[in-house]
């Protein structure tokens, strides 16, 4: 059976989150890749509703006040956050919703939707190995590399706080362990579910 459910995915820039995903998708059913909200203006080629959603400030600031936001913030003179008005649409369609969030997100996520929510730490075999990738990627200058690597070392301590570990050696073993955890996470049981699964089975 199809139920919405929320899976959570952490791990440091450079792990291969997005790739094991892609890979994944035939076999995981439907699912939301949960985006931000935004309300700089789109850069060129971003699109609204895959990059981000593009808003106003006054929209945005009238969801904080209808306790909209799973989590936002203020960078740079524009918000940044993560709606929830999206995500309750997608799992009321009983579809798979996926963040990929940092480990404050994951502890927001699991103190707001704790009983529906699964979630996987992703990570290359080792630091060095992590390192190795971030400058076969050619796409950061040192400084960033060096940073990112910092931010890792400080995540992995993370690591316990999460369902499940995927490591990700070979993309191939990585999507074939994300899709067990993929349906692992549809299988969860809210405590609504429980509670209907007890008067049924009582016969109440």
């Amino acid at each position: 059976m199809h139920k919405g459910a929320i899976l959570v995915l952490s791990g440091p820039s450079g792990a291969g989150k997005s790739t094991i995903i892609n890979a994944a998708s035939d076999e995981i059913g439907e699912y939301y890749f949960s985006i931000s909200t935004t309300t700089r203006e789109p850069r060129v080629g971003e699109e609204d509703g895959v990059d981000y959603f593009f808003v106003t400030k006054e929209c945005f600031e009238e969801d904080i006040k209808a306790g909209n936001f799973l989590e936002y913030a203020q960078v740079h003179g524009n918000y940044y956050g993560t709606s929830l008005k999206p995500v309750k649409e997608a799992l009321a369609q009983e579809k798979l919703v996926i963040f990929d969030i940092d480990i404050q997100g994951h502890r927001l996520v699991r103190a707001k939707m704790d009983d529906i929510t699964t979630s996987a730490f992703i990570t290359p075999p080792t630091l060095k190995e992590l390192e190795t990738r971030l400058r076969a990627r050619c796409t950061d200058d040192e400084a960033v590399i060096l940073r990112r690597i910092e931010n890792a070392k400080e995540e992995i301590k993370a690591v316990g706080e999460y369902d499940f570990t995927i490591i990700n050696d070979t993309v191939e073993e990585a999507a074939q362990k994300f899709i067990i955890v993929a349906k692992a996470a549809r299988l969860k049981q809210s405590k609504e579910d429980e509670a209907e699964f007890i008067q049924h089975w009582l016969g109440v």
